[in-house]
């Protein structure tokens, strides 16, 4: 038993000195850790200098294409409709023959007005010969002035009732005429509303609607506000030349084709309070459809799209970095290094920007230095290590100059592969 308490005595105080020793060898282990490691230093950002760049002023509004000419096409005439001669949804040309009325009671009519003209013509020049033997009497005895007067008045009454027997040959043969109905315009006709062989007449209504196709109208509203921001902006470079319009379709395609703003109305809408302006853009018909299909085109009377209104000539704006722009509830703000390389944040005001290039107004200088990364490292007057911005950032700034350069430059701004992506 003696023995056994003294086994047990000299084991645990074994233990316990191996507990101090391993405790001992850890706290060693963490303060030589810490030694290794410093204090922390400032955070690592990367850093880009406000400069000068070329933007393209853009600005997006939402819009109608229309085409410029419209005809509903309407019988002038009552008549039986025999032949239909267009393909539904085709295009059609100025003089192409749409319907064949029934030609055969007009004709008869045709015919029997020219007969009353006829006789009517046969019975002046019978009416001419009295008159000029009345006019051989009067130097006779025989001759009396109210015979002659008398001629003259028949002669004069005939040659009256001829010229109207003529008009009415004339209406005859316009509604023998109305009897064919041809497309006014070129076009992309619509559906048919009657069929072969029904009763067509002016109050059936419209028979079928033909659109233009090539140009079209780009249609769309503006603010007041905006508006005479835009008249600000380019009047005195050039109006309506020195804008471009741009169209994204309904898939979010860029259209291949650039348009030019024309026309401003001349009232503002109450309603809304705004003013509607208009741009023609090109309307070709696209490759690689056959003749049997007819031609395709990529704008569509009545189509809902984007219109973006661009300037021609990019201007020079003080410029950073989108990724480098904050906001908040009381706006947008950057932070910028100052010279003890403390973050300084800035308010800063907005304008003409892109998706990579931010444009500021206000709020910072030109050799500022802005933080663009490791923003999320960054406090109001905290001290950090500023570094130059990554390549990636440096050369979205470059490629954005390059792209006004070429814009300027006009390699922009003329008209893409239609169906090409922005």
């Amino acid at each position: 038993m003696h023995l056994a308490r003294m086994t047990i005595g000299l084991t645990v105080r074994v233990v316990a000195l191996g507990a101090m020793t391993f405790g001992t060898m850890t706290l060693a282990t963490i303060v030589t850790a810490e030694a290794q490691l410093g204090p922390a230093g400032p955070p690592a950002v990367g850093v880009i200098e406000a400069v000068k760049r070329p933007v393209t002023e853009s600005n997006e509004f939402l819009g109608r294409i229309e085409a410029p000419n419209r005809v509903s096409v309407v019988a002038r005439v009552t008549a039986f409709l025999e032949k239909r001669s267009f393909v539904e949804g085709a295009e059609v040309k100025t003089g192409d023959m749409l319907y064949q009325l029934e030609r055969g009671p007009f004709e008869a009519d045709l015919e029997s007005k020219k007969a009353q003209v006829a006789q009517l013509q046969a019975t002046l020049v019978n009416a001419k010969l009295t008159t000029d033997r009345a006019r051989t009497l009067l130097g006779g005895p025989a001759g009396q002035q109210s015979t002659y007067d008398a001629a003259v008045a028949n002669q004069q009454s005939l040659e009256a009732q001829v010229q109207a027997a003529q008009a009415q040959v004339q209406l005859s043969q316009i509604n023998l005429d109305y009897t064919e109905i041809h497309s006014p315009i070129d076009g992309k006709i619509g559906r048919t509303a009657v069929t072969e062989g029904n009763v067509v007449s002016p109050s059936s209504g419209v028979l079928t609607t033909i659109v233009s196709q090539d140009p079209m109208y780009v249609t769309f509203p503006v603010s007041v506000r905006e508006a005479l921001t835009l008249r600000e902006r380019y009047a005195m470079r050039g109006g309506f030349k020195a804008v471009v319009i741009k169209v994204r379709l309904p898939d979010g395609r860029l259209y291949g084709q650039t348009g030019q703003l024309n026309f401003v109305n001349n009232t503002i809408a109450q309603n809304t309070d705004t003013i509607s302006l208009r741009g023609t853009i090109p309307n070709p018909a696209m490759q690689g459809f056959s003749a049997t299909e007819g031609a395709v085109r990529e704008l569509t009377d009545g189509e809902f799209v984007t219109v973006m209104l661009e300037g021609v000539q990019p201007v020079d704006v003080l410029a950073i970095p989108r990724s480098a722009v904050l906001s908040d509830q009381q706006g947008e703000y950057v932070f910028t290094v100052g010279a003890d390389n403390k973050a300084e944040q800035r308010r800063i005001q907005l304008g003409q920007s892109t998706s990579t290039i931010a444009a500021v107004t206000s709020g910072i200088s030109l050799g500022d230095k802005v933080i663009v990364e490791g923003l999320q490292r960054v406090r109001p007057g905290q001290p950090v290590a500023p570094g130059p911005a990554s390549a990636l950032i440096q050369s979205s700034m470059k490629t954005t100059a390059e792209d006004a350069r070429t814009q300027k430059d006009g390699g922009a701004i003329g008209p893409k592969s239609a169906g090409s992506n922005p």
